[in-house]
């Protein structure tokens, strides 16, 4: 089962901006919002929260309330699991959402469609068409047990596939059963509202293939979310393990061993509080949807940035807007990996992290880019992974 589950709810802070439906559906409910302060120096609107329950994100990203999600921390080792839980999450999330759009096109799409469309000018289903969800969801929830019928139509054939395989371990079997259906769950109730009005009919048994084959595919992109959040915790502790050092040689000037903090727990949570008092912390961000959420195609990408001290982060940001090349140095991660002296960080584990993730995009055709960022002259360092469902 994946791990963001297994917990009721996520303790780790958050800011979360809120796109412009976000906001929408808070004020209309009454709920207050908060004007906050990113670590780019824009202000936003949205909520902070200590803990949340994992579907309540989901849920969020589904129906694009969300655009962005912040951490701040000093260090990130004693919230290793969240971190990951949270950036796993986010991911499912997305994945649930994009297999909904593709199923719902598939519908639009199918014959069951055109065949109702031919047959009730009036009242013609596209992709522009109106529907009341609420009211669908009580017409399909009075029988659950069509419901049913047609989820096992649909998962049985890929359930018994999985069972059988071989080369799988019983809790992979698990893990992929339990995706299967939460990809299911999180269909819309059109679909479920034409699936079930026509079920049995040859136009139907066609379409349930078609979601099949879709369910095999995303079943394949799920893996990136194991990789993806491996990949962020790396990259995050070793943002920390740099940030630490830079703060010994900038503060302590040669008093302070930066070594000694290595095994000296005492002396580094000393230091980390320090860093945490003067807000010189690392920051990681995930944004969903590029910077226009709600554009056509911009709801499958997702950004992910690591980062330290945020005021040469708004200068490297303002370098990059006014497109000053020449007070940065961009390469990519695997390059950046490679030119760090091996006495500083063990680049071992991460390379093996990226080429896994790089593996897995490329197999299932999600594209996926690392960019480091440097100013001159300085040992900020921005990290981007890129994303592309």
């Amino acid at each position: 089962m994946p791990l963001q589950e297994k917990k009721p709810f996520i303790s780790l802070p958050l800011k979360i901006v809120l796109t412009s439906d976000g906001i929408n559906f808070f004020i209309k409910h009454k709920k207050n919002l908060q004007r906050f302060k990113m670590a780019d120096n824009v202000e936003e609107y949205g909520i902070s929260l200590d803990n949340f329950s994992p579907q309540s994100i989901q849920r969020m990203i589904l129906v694009n309330y969300i655009s962005k999600l912040e951490l701040s921390r000093a260090e990130f080792v004693s919230k290793r699991h969240e971190i990951m839980d949270c950036s796993k999450l986010i991911v499912y999330g997305i994945l649930y959402k994009q297999l909904d759009d593709a199923v719902f096109k598939k519908v639009i799409s199918s014959a069951l469609i055109k065949q109702w469309n031919r047959t009730a000018p009036k009242s013609i289903i596209d992709e522009r068409t109106k529907i009341n969800e609420s009211y669908l969801e009580g017409i399909i929830t009075k029988d659950p047990g069509i419901i049913q019928s047609v989820k096992r139509e649909i998962l049985g054939t890929l359930f018994d596939q999985i069972k059988l395989d071989n080369n799988l371990e019983a809790d992979e079997k698990a893990i992929k059963l339990y995706t299967l259906e939460k990809y299911m769950n999180n269909l819309r109730p059109f679909t479920w509202f034409i699936l079930t009005k026509f079920r049995g009919t040859q136009e139907y048994f066609l379409l349930v293939s078609q979601i099949r084959e879709l369910l095999k595919e995303y079943l394949e992109k799920a893996k990136i979310a194991e990789y993806l959040s491996l990949m962020i915790m790396e990259l995050a502790i070793n943002a920390e393990n740099a940030n630490l050092q830079g703060y010994i040689k900038r503060t302590y000037k040669g008093t302070i061993d930066p070594n000694e903090v290595v095994v000296n727990i005492n002396l580094r949570n000393r230091i980390l509080k320090e860093i945490e008092q003067l807000n010189e912390c690392i920051y990681l961000s995930w944004q969903v949807g590029g910077s226009k959420s709600g554009a056509i195609g911009m709801m499958n990408k997702l950004n992910i940035t690591i980062y330290n001290r945020e005021s040469e982060y708004r200068e490297l940001k303002q370098s990059v807007e006014n497109k000053k090349i020449l007070d940065l140095k961009e390469k990519s991660l695997t390059d950046f990996y490679r030119g760090i002296p091996e006495a500083e960080v063990n680049t071992e584990l991460g390379l093996y992290y990226l080429s896994y993730l790089s593996e897995a995009c490329d197999k299932v055709n999600v594209r996926f880019e690392s960019l480091v960022n440097q100013l001159r002259n300085s040992d900020l360092t921005i990290i981007m992974l890129k994303l592309s469902f």
